[in-house]
């Protein structure tokens, strides 16, 4: 982390902040129509990258079954640089929106700039460790060559040109913060659709293209992510935004620094957990078969498809949530809550009902033998009974981070995806049978949820100066 007086020579992004219409909607639009006018374009363009990252499997289904199950071991490190940028854009976005609603927008302007800046060093960090981490990390899952190759292959390329990443999701955020929702939709759009076309042309082979495989999947996930990030820093850089950067001399301070990395080191945790526990439940699910560690695989994937809109609502719930309280609206603050966890349960409800009863459909899109397709289906469904309990889990994280209590929300997080899910599947593995291992997802989320509701509604009324009694 920078110190007070380094990066002192870099130029200065001068921030000029007007009052406009999109501020004054973060006060006064009716909270259904600025959270649906928010998420929606969120939920679009995540949908658009779940589609994406489902493509991506089928694709490589296509071209091998032993790449898919590269891929799957290759994700959890994958999610390290993931996680590392949504972390740093999240801490960026949070603070610019408080300080927005407190009408301090000299210093929205400085954390935008800042953010730039811790942007660049984490950019620097996960290629370093995609370069030099990525065939240990496979090799302590199999000793097959071939599967240790196609991983590396991937990985190598994903992380080492990861700064498309980084900055378009560090730009989006700096956006939402604003109220501004399309062009980071747009942004997402246009790096989706790039990944898709492309991924058949440098996976297969087409033209000039010679066939590359895993790498080609690779090649096209980097192509897309530079063409957002293109397209999300001239929208910045060139827009009338209530946030406009200048170059002039940048100073790093400390306190600012303290503020992004307290809300946003949390979110980078919550989503390393995510990549730790994928490790640590592929270690569990290698024992019984490379199937089982597959279809883990190909659940996210498909996943994806019903948690992309709870989290693309979450992009617009979190900078409105973040502006109100800053503008201190208690009632305003908890009817958000209430509309976001309403939304976010019926759209988890829904996958739910999909999972469950027509898992073979979803399938029906992948190349599988019938060992791993018969496994996969009972892992959809009993995993899918996690979708309702975890929906409010999102929720109550999404309320911390709101209030710059990012420690908790990372406890919740460790305790959900982690400390209680791990020993959870270890234990029932005890049993033998593939199928209960799966129960570990619904019984955690279901108690973690139970925990963390009455911790949230109490962290409300504290941070709100109402009495704690309810």
């Amino acid at each position: 982390m920078p110190q007070d007086g380094v990066l002192t020579n870099f130029a200065k992004y001068d921030i000029i902040v007007n009052m406009s219409a999109k501020l004054d909607k973060m006060a006064a639009w009716p909270i259904g129509k600025l959270l649906f006018s928010m998420g929606i374009p969120a939920v679009f363009s995540m949908l658009i990258q779940a589609m994406y990252n489902v493509v991506d499997s089928v694709y490589i289904s296509s071209y091998s079954q032993d790449a898919l199950f590269a891929i799957g071991l290759a994700a959890p490190l994958q999610m390290v640089g993931l996680s590392v940028a949504l972390g740093g854009a999240v801490g960026v976005g949070t603070l610019i929106s408080r300080r927005l609603g407190e009408r301090n927008y000299k210093e929205a302007g400085d954390v935008a700039g800042t953010g730039v800046i811790i942007t660049v060093l984490h950019t620097f960090l996960i290629m370093i460790i995609g370069i030099f981490f990525s065939k240990p990390f496979l090799s302590m899952f199999t000793d097959r060559q071939v599967i240790i190759d196609l991983g590396y292959d991937y990985l190598l390329i994903c992380m080492g040109v990861c700064f498309g990443q980084m900055f378009s999701i560090l730009f989006e955020r700096l956006l939402q913060a604003q109220g501004n929702m399309m062009f980071p939709m747009f942004a997402q759009l246009i790096g989706a659709v790039c990944n898709i076309v492309l991924d058949p042309v440098f996976i297969f082979g087409m033209g000039p293209i010679p066939e590359m495989g895993m790498a080609g999947a690779a090649v096209a996930t980097v192509i897309g992510q530079i063409a957002g990030m293109i397209f999300i820093t001239f929208t910045v850089v060139l827009g009338k935004h209530d946030v406009k950067l200048n170059f002039k001399g940048l100073k790093i301070e400390k306190d600012r620094l303290k503020d992004i990395y307290g809300v946003g080191l949390p979110t980078a945790v919550i989503n390393m957990v995510a990549s730790i526990t994928t490790t640590l439940m592929n270690g569990v699910l290698v024992l019984f078969s490379e199937n089982a560690v597959t279809a883990l695989s190909i659940y996210f994937k498909l996943q994806s498809f019903v948690f992309m809109p709870v989290y693309g609502f979450n992009q617009g719930a979190l900078p409105i949530l973040s502006y109100t309280y800053g503008a201190g609206n208690a009632p305003r603050y908890a009817k958000t809550v209430k509309l976001y966890t309403a939304t976010a349960c019926a759209c988890m409800a829904l996958g739910t009902i999909l999972f469950f009863f027509k898992p073979d459909w979803l399938l029906s899109f992948f190349t599988m033998d019938e060992a791993l397709f018969n496994v996969t289906v009972t892992t959809l469904k009993i995993i899918s009974l996690s979708f309702v309990p975890a929906a409010v889990s999102i929720v109550v994280t999404t309320v911390f981070q709101s209030f710059g209590r990012g420690t908790i929300s990372m406890v919740q997080s460790v305790l959900r995806q982690l400390a209680v899910l791990v020993p959870l599947a270890y234990l029932l593995a005890q049993f033998g049978k593939l199928d209960i291992v799966w129960l570990a997802y619904p019984i955690a989320e279901i108690l973690v949820a139970l925990i963390f509701i009455p911790m949230a509604y109490k962290t409300y009324r504290l941070h709100f100066g109402l009495n704690t009694k309810s």
